[in-house]
């Protein structure tokens, strides 16, 4: 087969316009951060200042805002004093043993995996085969249970309750 008589010219312009259509598409798919003076991930150009962002320009920012913290398991208030909460999409029960005093566990039961199903008698109860498990530190009060319930870590912010 024949090959078509192109001028080596056309097919430097033809390579050139390529180049430049990608450059341009790579370009545009760029995500340009203010914080930065630039494109994201780009040190600014060497000799061009990063602009600061001036109080006096009412579309600057005040500041950076505040990072966002995890959000909350439960308000303090929820949690009944001598009794508990079960988050049954989170796996996690939280309970008040004494007013103040919060604890965690794992909601799942160490019988045989069910999620246990109410907090009463001062006790966290499984309904699948009658094991309960103390609202103070998760350990084993009535059987077929051996094993105590694992400790989730929280923290009081406020009166929010958070996973620490």
């Amino acid at each position: 087969m024949a090959e078509p008589n192109v001028p080596e010219s056309s097919r430097r312009t033809l390579l050139a316009c390529v180049g430049a259509v990608c450059a341009a598409t790579l370009a545009g798919c760029a995500r340009y951060d203010s914080n930065n003076g630039g494109i994201a991930g780009s040190a600014p150009a060497q000799g061009t200042p990063a602009a600061a962002p001036s109080s006096a320009d009412p579309a600057s920012p005040a500041g950076p805002a505040p990072p966002a913290g995890p959000p909350a398991l439960a308000s303090a208030g929820d949690i009944p004093v001598g009794g508990g909460t079960i988050l049954t999409g989170k796996k996690i029960v939280i309970t008040q043993p004494q007013a103040g005093s919060f604890d965690a566990f794992t909601a799942v039961c160490t019988h045989q995996g069910c999620t246990v199903g109410t907090v009463s008698g001062g006790t966290i109860n499984c309904p699948c085969h009658g094991s309960k498990f103390s609202i103070t530190n998760g350990s084993v009060v009535n059987g077929p249970a051996t094993a105590p319930l694992a400790r989730v870590n929280i923290r009081v912010q406020g009166n929010s309750i958070i996973q620490a």
